[in-house]
């Protein structure tokens, strides 16, 4: 990977970022197995810890050096007030701030494995209001970072209208797992903004059958249907990438998984990155394979890495 280092040298802010979605705490928990119906069974607890998946990316792309206008509503309460103080830790602000309530949060399950089970309580970050949008300024060329879990809020139409009046932008939108609770009006206005979308394996799946495509040759076929960008990650198998202009696939790197919690959100991160510096498709696609692949090696979903800790990482290499 030493044309990876050679690159990642090379990041270096070209592009306006505006990440617009939730900041919740994440209370995580080491469950040996599921809950089922009836049961009671004993949970370990790991941390509390700030996340929600715009959060997760305005701090990958933070400690990678990206400036972003970061629209994550902060309330009043007892949530709000650990958000606030855990993001001034981190050095962030966000441009919304409300007092119509607390912030929410989300159980998260870890089984043995690694793998995480959510369980949300929605707070103000899903109340979007159009004064708050008013005061966002998302000038031409900008990427804009949206999330399925509002999408698919009682906000997501203002969200899309907004998203639709915007000039000459790049949305950038991971639908996650409420990618099949999208209705098929929003869908289709999403898509007419023609935004870089980025799936992982189970959403492609979901979306492969929504549309009748077949999932082993979703790039080909989505890019037919919508001609735009779409982003499908594979975990351990990496990542492929389709766009008008080239589609490929990109090795994911070497690591010991320790929990999934915020992969595709640092994942996103990542890629937008890459992306507001000007890199190809490709390219911003293995940045977010790598700033992915450290997070699974960490606890918990804020530990995206710093760039100077990801170039030394990958001098080596």
């Amino acid at each position: 990977m030493t044309a990876f280092y050679d690159r990642l040298e090379t990041l270096s802010q070209h592009r306006p970022v505006t990440v617009l979605g939730a900041a919740v705490i994440d209370v995580i928990a080491d469950a040996y197995a599921l809950p089922w119906r009836g049961c009671d069974i004993e949970l370990t607890q790991q941390s509390v810890n700030i996340g929600g998946c715009a959060l997760n990316i305005a701090i990958a792309l933070q400690r990678l050096g990206i400036t972003a206008q970061n629209a994550l509503p902060v309330g009043q309460g007892v949530w709000a007030d650990i958000i606030r103080n855990a993001m001034a830790k981190q050095q962030l602000a966000s441009a919304v701030t409300t007092d119509i309530g607390d912030n929410g949060w989300c159980l998260a399950l870890v089984e043995p494995d690694g793998e995480r089970t959510f369980m949300s309580f929605s707070g103000v970050e899903n109340r979007w209001q159009q004064s708050w949008l008013d005061t966002l300024r998302v000038p031409p060329g900008s990427l804009v970072s949206l999330s399925g879990y509002q999408l698919t809020s009682a906000s997501g139409p203002l969200l899309v209208q907004w998203l639709e009046s915007l000039t000459s932008v790049t949305p950038f939108i991971d639908f996650g797992p409420r990618i099949a609770d999208i209705s098929d009006d929003l869908m289709a206005r999403i898509m007419a903004c023609q935004p870089i979308v980025s799936l992982n394996r189970q959403e492609a799946e979901i979306i492969a059958e929504r549309y009748h495509m077949d999932v082993d040759n979703l790039g080909c076929e989505w890019l037919a249907r919508f001609g735009c960008a779409l982003i499908v990650r594979h975990d351990k198998d990496g990542a492929w990438f389709y766009s008008p202009e080239s589609q490929g696939h990109v090795p994911a790197f070497a690591a010991t998984v320790v929990d999934t919690i915020g992969a595709g959100d640092s994942h996103a991160g990542g890629t937008l990155a890459g992306l507001s510096a000007g890199w190809s498709l490709g390219d911003a696609v293995l940045l977010g394979n790598a700033v992915a692949s450290w997070v699974v090696s960490h606890r918990g979903g804020d530990c995206a890495p710093h760039y100077q800790a990801l170039l030394l990482a990958h001098k080596n290499v």
